[in-house]
């Protein structure tokens, strides 16, 4: 989608340290606890388990806060948001296992409707279909794929809300 507004080579600058700062360690962190036997499954189902998942990567995120900070002299709204939402489902996480792969596709939704409202719906739908399929894979509840989408929704609004407020 960037793609659209910037220029390949500003997408790829903005895109690259967060592969390197976020996505990369991530995966690393996930397959490096599961061979060592720290997680069960890549899908860290186990709520105690998620803890240090949720810590790990709330620690990429300001890291690369931070970097795109001192970088840019800006706060990177979008990550930002990212953080909040990662909060909310650590939160969650003390009272019931909420689906933080619907979370992060609600998510992800509302950052399309922002560019896009009709992109915006066809996320949504597939943030639908990743809610199903949670379920049919016996990953999450119904209760705890509805608590991941409450979540993420009540984050998405905010953050709605305040790119349109920072906008005008």
């Amino acid at each position: 989608m960037s793609i659209q507004v910037y220029s390949l080579k500003d997408s790829l600058l903005y895109f690259l340290p967060i592969l390197l700062m976020i996505i990369v360690p991530v995966i690393i962190w996930l397959v490096w606890n599961v061979k060592t036997g720290r997680y069960t499954n890549m899908d860290v189902s186990n709520r105690v388990q998620r803890k240090t998942l949720y810590i790990f990567i709330a620690a990429c995120v300001v890291t690369y806060l931070i970097f795109h900070y001192i970088k840019n002299g800006s706060i990177d709204f979008v990550m930002l948001f990212i953080l909040i939402l990662l909060f909310a489902l650590q939160i969650s996480n003390f009272f019931i296992k909420s689906s933080m792969h619907t979370a992060f596709n609600v998510f992800v939704a509302a950052l399309f409707f922002a560019i896009n409202w009709k992109m915006g719906l066809l996320w949504l739908g597939i943030a639908s279909l990743v809610g199903v399929t949670r379920i049919i894979l016996k990953r999450h509840t119904v209760k705890e794929v509805f608590m991941g989408a409450g979540i993420a929704i009540v984050v998405s609004f905010i953050y709605l809300y305040c790119n349109i407020q920072f906008q005008h």
